[in-house]
């Protein structure tokens, strides 16, 4: 019942009560909990500190532009412009596209790379790649940050140190998976949508009827059941593992710091306002609430980027809003209960698009040049880093890769790049490759 397949998105590639309590029913899960455990306690006994940055990391899936967001060029030729006009920011001399107004005035709270070379323009390779560090090798699975982070960093409460709010990752070649870490360090995957009325965690929210007096008394019923059957059982190390499957899933589900993590409706009308009521918006949310409780790595997915066709139609009036209303919004809220200090924000993507227009009003992949955005732990706020060509088609100044921008977070949050990792079959393997972006540390 322990759902090891998450779900497969694509691009233009195209509960029950009885089971609430079973082990199989924590299938958002798709860990190995005993493991956890155990590592959780090695590294308290072993007195392990480390810096306690945590994560949010943005993941819009499909390639967003760049020309018609933070990297206009409104002196070239209409083909190459678009539609949008550029507009002035807080930064002098540096200038967003019009549908961009909430970033524009904000722009001194976050740090931009215009000067990402992606070195890729394919799906599923995109989403490995970005999110490892490591280019795509069928011969290893590399992790994805957040798994790297569960790996070497734990538990800090009883959530799960590595969370991912929907499901926009494509994952045909490894993106966002914990590759040879194992699944124990796979993200606690929500695919709910927490601007619902009827917003429920699947796994963590009991079903209509139980609350947590009956759970407690289911689990001592459990118990005592347990306890018959090991007594006539040939297999009490069966029992014993699970034993620590019940004891983890029990804490998750009943600890303090879960239930209130997911309880949303809490936060008043005005915070909720201010992110926005949107699914996007309400995930960003939900991701300070998390970080709040105890997570340490928050993936927040959103689809539907890949816009070869009606790309300004579809920029302007469906996939930039909730961003550009949600992600200042999240930076003004962390600062203002102090947490931007030690949350570090990324807004990643796929790649970049093409310079020039296509006959379906859209733009398709593009490989060499795109952008990133860090916010929190140190990045200077208001900094631009990079410049590409009069039709952003390439990075003539600053250039950096995915690489980088792996060393670099990782670097933030106290985990050295050069760290050696270890393969299931024992074998070492580099944590990172790449070099820190120097303007941002």
């Amino acid at each position: 019942m322990l759902n090891l397949q998450p779900h497969l998105t694509r691009d233009c590639e195209g509960v029950s009560r009885r089971s609430f309590l079973q082990v199989g029913g924590l299938a958002g899960l798709g860990l190995s909990l005993p493991t956890f455990l155990a590592r959780r306690a090695q590294a308290a006994k072993a007195g392990v500190k480390a810096k306690d940055t945590n994560v949010i990391l943005i993941w819009s899936q499909g390639g967003v532009s760049h020309h018609d967001t933070f990297d206009p060029k409104p002196d070239a030729a209409v083909s190459v412009r678009g539609e949008f006009k550029a507009i002035d920011t807080a930064l002098p001399g540096v200038k967003f596209t019009e549908i961009m107004p909430r970033m524009a005035k904000e722009a001194k709270r976050f740090g931009l790379l215009r000067g990402w070379n992606p070195r890729n323009g394919s799906h599923g390779t995109a989403d490995q790649y970005v999110m490892t560090g490591h280019k795509f090798n069928p011969a290893v699975h590399y992790p994805t940050f957040g798994s790297v982070v569960s790996s070497l960093k734990g538990f800090k409460t009883a959530m799960p140190p590595f969370v991912q709010l929907g499901t926009n990752v494509d994952r045909r070649f490894g993106g966002g998976m914990p590759g040879f870490l194992g699944l124990e360090h796979g993200a606690f995957e929500m695919p709910a949508d927490p601007n619902a009325k009827q917003f429920t965690v699947r796994d963590i929210t009991p079903p209509p009827g139980v609350d947590m007096d009956r759970i407690s008394r289911r689990r001592t019923m459990l118990g005592t059941i347990d306890a018959l059957q090991r007594t006539v059982d040939l297999q009490p190390a069966a029992y014993e593992a699970l034993d620590e499957h019940y004891k983890a899933a029990l804490n998750m589900i009943t600890a303090k710091e879960t239930q209130q993590a997911f309880q949303i409706e809490k936060e008043s009308d005005k915070t909720r306002d201010g992110y926005g009521r949107t699914p996007f918006g309400q995930r960003m949310l939900l991701a300070r609430r998390l970080i709040e409780s105890g997570v340490r790595f928050v993936t927040v997915t959103d689809g539907g980027w890949d816009t070869h066709a009606n790309n300004f139609t579809s920029l302007k009036t469906r996939l930039i809003p909730p961003v550009d209303q949600a992600l200042p919004e999240l930076l003004i809220d962390l600062e203002q209960r102090g947490l931007l200090e030690n949350t570090l924000v990324l807004w990643l993507s796929d790649f970049g698009r093409t310079p020039k227009i296509n006959s379906a009003s859209g733009r398709d992949h593009w490989s060499t040049s795109g952008f990133a955005i860090m916010a929190g732990a140190g990045i200077p706020g208001g900094s631009v880093i990079g410049r590409t060509d009069e039709e952003g088609g390439y990075v003539v100044n600053d250039e950096y890769y995915s690489e980088d921008i792996a060393a670099t977070l990782f670097t933030k949050i106290g985990i050295d790049p050069h760290t050696m990792l270890h393969s299931s079959d024992g074998r070492p393997v580099a944590l990172n490759e790449g070099r820190v972006i120097r303007e941002w540390m």
